[in-house]
């Protein structure tokens, strides 16, 4: 009347112990693949980031500094190096008026 009627208890434990095992190991190969996509695209996108930022330094001119330009003007007009005039046209050419 007791007899055996299917796996037994611990073989069904061992079963379900191998299973869960396997289960855990492909989870963490999963999660070590996604992890390493994540960092790719981040590293990806931080480049295109950097170079972004490096291009538009290097398109972005020097804003020039007309009120230095301005001065040493007027130090040579004071110098008498240049006339009233000379320093004038310069002055117009250099506010771009």
């Amino acid at each position: 009347m007791f007899g055996r009627r299917g796996p037994g208890l611990v073989r069904a434990a061992a079963t379900t112990a191998v299973v869960a095992g396997t289960a855990g190991a492909v989870r963490h190969r999963q999660d070590q693949k996604y992890a390493a996509q994540d960092q790719a695209a981040y590293d990806q996108q931080m480049a295109a980031q950097q170079a972004a930022v490096a291009q538009q330094q290097a398109a972005a001119p020097a804003v020039p500094d007309y009120a230095a330009e301005l001065q040493q003007l007027a130090a040579l007009k004071g110098q008498g190096l240049i006339t009233e005039e000379e320093f004038e046209a310069k002055k117009k050419q250099i506010l771009g008026i």
